[in-house]
């Protein structure tokens, strides 16, 4: 009888030891460098760009090996977000005062390097672009004289046009975080989004024109302080959305670092992520139509259900995810990281709720 009460609780044990075991779903793979990662665009299962301090860009063709090169000129550069067309063609983005907000391009890979565009205004500093599709795009940084400043292109990035833009007044300490290159998200033709924090009240604003005009909206994420608001923002489509965010200096701090919407950004609804604290991306995934993964240095987190619940999928600190498919994924972060995804696939067919 001793014995069998021995082997109940050892079984008890085991089966509570592997309940709390998180199966690994992110594996480390070689970068080539240690500079801070923040800009990742996935094109494919097998090409994908990255990017980061000290005019570092990172290019895989093949979905497991990466090259590390440096942009010429550019050594004290900064790049905080990167959109890639394909294997040879991408655009880079620097973030910082005045004229460190840069834009550079290339088309052959990374071999040879165009600065494309530099940002004029001493206070302005640049946050993030999206594109439409391969020509049409959209640049935003912090307020100046009062207004986020907006930029489009309609040439691939090659020339940038200032837009007067209406709507995007900005309250006193109020600005957006070049955490991830993903505070600005596009959907469909016309559609953007920019999210906010820093002063009293964290917003994202809306646009149906292009940037022209824009119409902001409250979320529930805690801002009030200079490192807190709205991180991220995705739309699945012109409708659902969600954002992301927290405190980057209180990186476990419990409470709600999500926001979801259904009406396209009018209204927000809190959510909490899992895992607690704070989160810089939130990033549909291509092929799983209501799925959602959202990361930070407090771990990374799915949603199958457009936000409306969340599961941990690791705790390893990151700045930013992107996914070419609901099987095939990768994240950067710190000192250099590159993670592949290598979990179950993230569509209601093989994760379980």
């Amino acid at each position: 009888m001793f014995a069998r009460s021995l082997l109940i609780a050892a079984l008890l044990s085991a089966t509570a030891a592997s309940a709390t075991t998180m199966v690994q779903v992110w594996q480390p793979t070689p970068s080539g460098t240690t500079a801070e990662l923040r800009g990742l665009s996935v094109v494919s299962s097998t090409v994908a760009w990255a990017s980061g301090a000290k005019g570092t860009v990172l290019r895989t063709v093949d979905g497991a090996h990466w090259q590390a090169m440096q942009v010429p000129d550019a050594d004290k550069i900064d790049f905080r977000d990167i959109h890639a067309i394909d294997a040879k063609t991408a655009i880079v983005m620097g973030a910082g005062p005045g004229a460190a907000s840069r834009i550079y391009a290339t088309s052959d890979g990374g071999a040879t390097w165009k600065l494309m565009a530099t940002n004029q205004v001493a206070e302005g500093f640049w946050d993030a672009m999206a594109f439409w599709d391969k020509d049409n795009g959209i640049l935003f940084g912090d307020p100046v004289k009062g207004s986020f400043q907006v930029y489009t292109t309609s040439d691939g990035g090659a020339n940038w046009r200032e837009v007067a833009a209406k709507g995007l007044e900005a309250m006193p300490n109020e600005g957006a975080f070049a955490a991830s290159g993903t505070c600005l998200t596009v959907a469909g033709s016309n559609e953007a989004w920019i999210a906010t924090g820093g002063s009293a009240t964290s917003r994202v604003f809306h646009s149906a024109d292009r940037g022209k005009t824009w119409r902001p909206a409250s979320t529930p994420i805690p801002a009030g302080a200079a490192a807190r608001g709205v991180f991220s923002v995705a739309f699945l489509n012109a409708k659902e959305g969600f954002a992301a965010g927290g405190d980057y200096k209180e990186t476990q701090m419990a409470g709600i670092n999500g926001a979801a919407t259904s009406d396209g950004g009018a209204t927000w609804t809190p959510v909490s992520i899992q895992p607690a604290g704070y989160m810089s991306v939130v990033a549909p995934v291509p092929g799983a139509p209501r799925a959602l993964v959202a990361a930070g240095l407090a771990g990374s987190g799915y949603s199958l259900d457009a936000g409306k619940s969340w599961t941990v999928l690791d705790k390893t600190p990151m700045n930013t995810v992107g996914f070419a498919s609901p099987s095939n994924g990768w994240a950067v972060g710190p000192k250099g990281l590159v993670m592949k995804y290598i979990g179950t696939p993230l569509d209601a067919k093989h994760v379980l709720k």
